[in-house]
């Protein structure tokens, strides 16, 4: 099969970089029903323009490009075997050309394989079918969402939801609850893909199956396809909007299906995608390996502009922000304020934390900004470019990042989500802030980095590494501010009070 290893780097570039017609659409959707000048509508402009970008210079439209997962239905008679290692190759060759990155860690070690190789990494699901063609599908979802997922053992106690049983009464209140919980961390507005029984693993796997229908779709099964449709009314009334940030649309897509169980188990499996719901497929020639047919796209089809102006709109209030920053300059900062940084600053994630809980900086971190980002870089000779770098999900700091402002003199923390309490307590001590990044928005942020001046614990690996950026007019909006305030904390009990209005007698 002389064209698999090109069709397959083709089917991971295209769906790590173009976002498929019908996610398309619904963003779309999205962008029309926000009222204009709210936070959650900037947000979504930015999400439109990063989606521009993305398809236009062939990189990742977030720069978590997940765990790679493929589907695939093969003839009776197509070596398997071969297959998977044509696909281990290709997923290989797509981190190699940065399309792709590196995110398979060895979970005893913590070494990051730099390759997206490893121990069942890429994740493949194989099956036969009767056809003579090869179908690959193939989705990448990020480690944010990922986080999101969440199963429930009915009878269970939802929160502002009371008792969900085992009938589908209770199966909404699930999924309700889980486009609630999900709030900023899960890059709203999202999709689900949900599983009614099963056991515990296997429910997952059918579960993420879901989000292989198209969005547009309707359930075949009558009682489903009405549940689907009366979710989408609901979730969007829950207010957690793009980003957390409160808004009218926080779910675009619903998909349920149903698997028989045992007796004793009732389980409701979410699988939470992100607003980049990045998920393609091929049909291959099972002799040549050529690509027959696109799934869920027309590569012949010109592909719209999303953006109708040029990313984040500004009014002229933003605030400029040029480290090294004083307590002054952060205690002047208030909940809603936009800001535009222009200067140094240092990247930041799980690893780093961890380490400065033990070890001194490598740098100082006085006045700093520390962004929550794990980018997407390339090297050429000695001179790196990012390729991708929006922010992480910074609730998985939340156990360092007190000590770090404190200990360290952290004055900005960007990333998306917020964070908790004992975060919000050392802003208040030390006069710092937290500002939120718009999440999957990689190419847009890599595009206000200017410069790579440096890397730091690079033994972490690329996505894990101290990064240091210098940045022009990198756009945040502060979420968590130096007197207590945190708008997260605000929509999460305002969306939870809208939550506990959609149950029904």
């Amino acid at each position: 099969m002389q064209f698999l290893h090109e069709s397959l780097v083709e089917l991971i570039t295209q769906t790590s970089t173009n976002l498929p017609p019908d996610v398309r659409a619904a963003m779309g959707i999205a962008i029309a029903n926000e009222k204009p000048g709210t936070q959650a509508s900037q947000a979504l402009s930015v999400i439109a323009s990063n989606i521009d970008m993305a398809q236009t210079d062939e990189g990742p439209i977030c720069q978590d490009t997940g765990m790679p997962t493929f589907f695939v239905h093969t003839p009776v008679g197509v070596n398997q075997i071969e297959l998977k290692k044509a696909i281990r190759a290709a997923v290989a060759e797509a981190t190699k050309r940065g399309k792709l990155r590196p995110n398979s860690v060895d979970s005893l070690t913590g070494k990051n394989t730099g390759d997206n190789l490893g121990i069942e990494t890429p994740v493949i699901h194989f099956e036969q079918w009767e056809k003579d063609d090869i179908e690959v599908k193939l989705i990448l979802k990020g480690g944010g969402c990922e986080n999101k997922n969440i199963q429930y053992t009915v009878p269970c106690e939802l929160d502002h939801l009371g008792r969900a049983d085992r009938n589908l009464e209770g199966v909404r209140k699930c999924i309700l609850h889980a486009v609630w919980q999900a709030q900023g961390q899960g890059c709203a507005p999202g999709a689900v893909g949900v599983c009614v029984g099963s056991d515990r693993a296997h429910g997952y796997v059918l579960a993420k199956e879901q989000l292989l229908r198209t969005l547009d779709d309707v359930n075949p099964v009558p009682e489903l396809a009405k549940l689907e449709a009366e979710i989408m009314a609901e979730a969007n009334k829950i207010g957690v909007g793009a980003m957390g940030f409160g808004g009218n649309v926080s779910l675009i897509g619903c998909k349920i299906g149903v698997a028989n169980r045992l007796p004793a188990s009732y389980f409701v499996s979410v699988a939470y995608d992100c607003w980049a719901f990045r998920r393609l497929g091929v049909t291959l020639d099972a002799k040549s390996g050529a690509i027959t047919k696109w799934l869920y796209r027309d590569p012949s089809r010109h592909v719209e502009k999303m953006a109708k102006s040029e990313g984040f709109p500004l009014s002229g209030r933003e605030i400029v922000l040029r480290p090294p920053l004083t307590e002054a300059d952060m205690r002047a900062l208030k909940v809603g304020d936009v800001v535009l940084i222009t200067g140094e600053m240092y990247t930041g994630r799980d690893n780093v934390h961890a380490y400065l809980m033990k070890n001194p900086p490598p740098v100082d971190l006085h006045g700093t900004v520390l962004y929550h980002c794990g980018p997407v870089m390339m090297k050429a000779g000695e001179e790196w470019t990012v390729k991708a770098a929006g922010p992480t999900t910074s609730s998985r700091e939340e156990p360092y990042q007190a000590h770090v402002i404190r200990e360290y003199g952290v004055r900005a923390v960007i990333g998306k989500g917020g964070m908790g309490k004992k975060t919000l307590a050392a802003l208040k001590d030390a006069g710092a802030v937290y500002l939120n990044g718009i999440g999957g928005a990689a190419q847009y942020y890599a595009r206000s980095i200017d410069k790579v001046l440096g890397v730091h614990l690079f033994d972490f690996g690329i996505p894990e590494a101290m990064w240091h950026l210098h940045v022009n007019n990198f756009v945040a909006i502060v979420t968590m501010d130096a007197h207590g305030n945190s708008l997260h904390a605000d929509v999460e009990k305002e969306t939870g009070e809208h939550l506990a209005a959609l149950q029904k007698a």
